[in-house]
């Protein structure tokens, strides 16, 4: 709108700011073709490249507090100054982000095996006449590469919405690994920052994670329980000879190839009729149920039980002023401004390097990022781009910048009105062909607790053959003949 309103006054010069921010691939083919024929004055900021290239006839470079103007458009302008290369090509940004190791995902032994998989997914916002996605199939892995394409409009922000959980789908069904952790960066970054511009990063991610828990995540949709869910909690199990009711779930356990719950329990009297009575067990009758018979009616308790075991496995560091600074350093930021500048004064670009962080602290397993280009500079978006291709999990990238997906993703979803074709896919129903993905325990860095208590792992030791048992006790008995000494622990070997 404010472009519209901008081009509708015929103005004598024109001002813009990133305007193909938020832009689609056809709309920015219309700004562009507007710009060239119009005859009034157009100076403006940008990282797209290729809409520079097509636009610009001079290129005012700012460096060290001057301007200097070249004639020409980008590209004309990096072959007269080669060491703006960075602005062209996103790869030779020199640049540097890091996002952490996921860690270990139980069952999963390589990068083609499903984490997350939806069939026959459809979603509708009550009151609309028809749904805004429908009938959508699709699965991710480790190895996933994913670039969501489409016009603005067509469903692309709705499918993420579904697929992170902040939206229930209306048909179809989705599965999660239950330990899997997914990081989600929206397309208004800075929403998840607006409400803290007077604390500094440092600050902003302690209360973010201060539970042990992503406090961002806390209102999403599946995890509010509805009056249909509370509904369908309202089964009845009848266990040892008692009819009961699930009124928690506290923690869980394996169980065969899954896991079962342990289940706090309401004890029914006269259960159908008039005077039925609900009354709460003791924590000593707790009973454990398996997961496949918890699904249908408290799908969303199991749920937050999955997650809460999810982040308490220790694969992530104290939340400290040190290790914040240090992981916020793997996203340029450095360590004065992580700790000592509040966000009202930061830019947008040192915005959207702290919402990468922050969702990034939990270690997940699949980055979703929803118009990442937006308020990034070119060196940044180069490194954002290097970093996600050394990334040991899965990616999805919705974007309209063909420029940042060409080298990065193999596998693309084009979103048209409400249905997804997805293309270069690799699908498996198993493990699939490839490497096994292994547990390095011998370099295993050290682990915390949510708190920042350090878990101290037992290792059992190595049992030795009978053959270096006899040459240990050679050795012993060698020791002592020689007067050395030998203590007495050494005998229990």
């Amino acid at each position: 709108l404010a472009l519209c309103r901008a081009v509708f006054e015929a103005p004598d010069i024109l001002l813009l700011d990133e305007p193909t921010n938020h832009l689609d691939v056809k709309n920015v083919k219309w700004l562009e073709d507007y710009l060239t024929s119009s005859p009034c004055t157009s100076i403006i900021v940008s990282h797209d490249s290729s809409f520079l290239d097509n636009v610009c006839q001079h290129i005012v470079h700012y460096e060290r507090f001057k301007l200097k103007r070249y004639r020409g458009n980008l590209a004309e302008f990096v072959k007269r100054v080669p060491s703006a290369k960075s602005y062209y090509e996103l790869g030779a940004s020199e640049m540097e982000f890091t996002f952490p190791e996921p860690g270990f995902l139980e069952g999963v032994k390589t990068k083609a095996k499903a984490i997350l998989r939806a069939t026959k997914m459809s979603f509708q916002y009550p009151g609309t006449s028809k749904p805004q996605i429908s009938d959508i199939t699709f699965q991710c892995s480790l190895g996933s590469r994913i670039a969501v394409i489409g016009p603005n409009g067509a469903g692309k922000s709705t499918l993420i919405n579904v697929l992170t959980g902040e939206l229930i789908p209306t048909q179809g069904e989705i599965y999660q690994h239950e330990n899997i952790r997914i990081a989600y960066i929206k397309q208004h970054a800075f929403a998840h920052i607006d409400n803290h511009l007077d604390s500094t990063p440092s600050e902003y991610i302690q209360w973010r994670f201060q539970t042990g828990e992503d406090r961002e995540t806390m209102d999403r949709a599946n995890k509010i329980i509805t009056e249909d869910d509370e509904k369908a909690m309202d089964k009845v199990f009848r266990i040892e000879g008692t009819q009961r009711r699930i009124i928690g779930i506290n923690s869980r356990r394996k169980f065969k190839n899954s896991y079962e719950y342990e289940c706090s329990c309401a004890l029914g009297e006269n259960v159908g009729m008039k005077n039925e009575r609900w009354t709460p067990m003791m924590s000593a009758d707790n009973v454990w149920l398996p997961r496949n018979e918890l699904l249908a009616s408290h799908q969303k308790m199991v749920a937050d039980v999955d997650m809460k075991e999810a982040l308490a496995s220790g694969q992530f560091r104290p939340l400290v002023r040190k290790e914040i600074e240090a992981h916020c350093a793997n996203f340029g930021l450095d360590a004065e401004l992580v700790s000592h500048s509040r966000m009202r004064g930061l830019s947008g670009g040192q915005r959207v390097k702290t919402v990468l962080a922050a969702c990034s602290w939990q270690r997940p397993h699949l980055i979703v990022l929803d118009e990442p280009t937006n308020y990034l500079d070119r060196d940044s978006l180069g490194a954002l781009s290097k970093a996600l291709k050394k990334f040991e999990g899965g990616v999805i990238i919705i974007t309209h910048s063909a420029e940042f997906t060409k080298d990065l993703t193999e596998e693309v979803w084009a979103v048209m009105d409400g249905k997804m074709t997805p293309s270069g896919h690799n699908w498996v129903a198993g493990q699939g062909s490839g490497p096994r993905l292994k547990q390095d325990d011998d370099d295993e860095e050290d682990k915390f607790d949510a708190m920042g208590n350090k878990i101290v792992s037992t290792k059992k030791k190595a049992k030795l053959t009978s053959s270096e048992l006899r040459k240990k006790k050679k050795e012993r008995m060698a020791r002592r003949k020689r007067g050395e000494e030998v203590f007495s622990d050494e005998d229990d070997i």
